[in-house]
């Protein structure tokens, strides 16, 4: 396994607006969210762990979708990037109306 190299302020900047983007459009979703997250700051999983105080076997559990965090995690996670915990719908549009399947009668 090769060895993990930090990267560069330019990176690490490319990393955050594509993360910025992938939030503010919809597309960000767990777990890659929480990978993108992390190597947006720069970090590798140990020190993303002690960030957040959970461990890095969370960590690398989160990233790989093997692992259920509660929401206090979540939010520990969520915060290091402004995010917040909520329900995002689906099928939103950009005027803000809901498209879903019509109920039936």
């Amino acid at each position: 396994m090769p060895r993990w190299k930090k990267p560069t302020k330019e990176e690490i900047s490319v990393l955050r607006a594509r993360l910025r983007e992938k939030a503010a459009s919809g597309e960000l979703r767990f777990p890659d969210g929480v990978v993108e997250i992390r190597k947006s700051l720069g970090l590798t999983q140990e020190q993303f762990a002690t960030l957040t105080g959970i461990t890095k076997r969370q960590v690398a559990e989160i990233e790989t979708g093997k692992a259920n965090p509660t929401v206090e995690t979540l939010q520990r996670i969520g915060s290091l990037f402004g995010f917040s915990v909520g329900f995002v719908p689906r099928g939103a549009t950009e005027s803000g109306s809901l498209k879903g399947p019509t109920p039936k009668m």
